[in-house]
């Protein structure tokens, strides 16, 4: 099995550089690290295998793996609400009710005015114009605006505008949100599997951002212009789910979530619209995710 380098990002808060803790890290690496795990990967990246483990983490008993989880990974509760209709004391009735928490009003506020906003909890790569030239930390064609966006209507819209990549791990809020206020223009379902998208499998399979189902919105924003806002779905997702009804939406208003596993957002802009971040930018030249809570700055008009 092939050696692979550590997975580092910067927390955009306090500048300190961390090794992630990759959940299910030995199945990673055993499914896309040699010949027999790739062919065994293609049965388990089947929807069927994700939705009928998203189904057990739905289950009761599931409730039971909610405090180690916690505790191995440190993960504040104060900043979460518990299930709706349950107390403090017994917040959650099953493992998927804990990882779709919602968050409290006060702990993720949203950039205002010209700031762009941070749509989800998550590592970002962020690129300031998408083109084949692009050097993406992990090799491969994955991120062409075009194939991913999938769509001859839409696709011009998008070509070398600023974009990034917002990778959600299952420690993460698994909620997503609209960055400004705006309307939805269109939006459609790419069918595909179910891959892994940690960067280990990233390394392995450099096309599992086109060959995974993705969910596309177009929205028109009232600061940034025309996004092209994809959801990613992944191994262990059970579901992309849709939790915004309206056409309208406002600034950080949510639009969706993911059940049970890590997955992407992935929001590309129109060319000379609005920019990502230096630090941020700095960060992906170095091969070097950063850490950014939902509503933090990460681009300005």
């Amino acid at each position: 099995m092939r050696a692979l380098p550590a997975i580092r990002y910067v927390d955009i808060e306090t500048g300190i550089t961390h090794e992630e803790k990759v959940y299910g890290g030995f199945w990673v690496k055993l499914l896309y690290g040699n010949w027999f795990g790739r062919m065994l990967s293609a049965i388990i990246a089947l929807p069927f295998f994700s939705a009928a483990y998203g189904w057990l983490q739905d289950q009761p008993a599931s409730r039971k793996k909610v405090r180690p989880f916690i505790e191995r990974f440190d993960i504040r509760m104060s900043e979460f609400l518990p299930e709706e209709g349950r107390s403090d004391d017994d917040p959650f009735s099953s493992f998927n009710q804990f990882f779709t928490r919602r968050v409290t009003d006060s702990a993720r506020p949203f950039a205002q005015d010209s700031a762009f906003p941070a749509p989800c909890d998550a590592r970002y790569f962020a690129y300031q114009a998408l083109n084949d030239s692009v050097s993406i930390p992990v090799k491969g064609s994955l991120f062409k605006a075009r194939a991913l966006v999938a769509n001859d209507k839409w696709n011009s819209y998008f070509e070398d505008g600023p974009g990034f990549i917002a990778r959600l791990c299952p420690v993460d809020y698994h909620r997503f949100h609209y960055p400004d206020s705006g309307e939805v223009l269109d939006s459609w379902r790419i069918p595909g599997a179910l891959h892994s998208v940690n960067p280990w499998a990233l390394a392995f399979r450099e096309e599992i951002f086109m060959l995974n189902e993705r969910q596309v919105t177009i929205l028109e924003t009232e600061s940034f212009g025309k996004l092209a806002y994809v959801e990613v779905g992944a191994t262990c997702v059970g579901k992309i789910k849709q939790t915004h009804a309206s056409k309208t939406f406002s600034r950080g208003d949510e639009k969706g979530m993911f059940l049970f596993g890590g997955s992407t957002v992935i929001v590309i802009g129109e060319k000379g619209r609005w920019r990502i971040n230096e630090d941020i930018i700095e960060n992906t030249n170095q091969q070097v995710e950063t850490y950014i809570k939902m509503g933090k700055a990460i681009g300005t008009l």
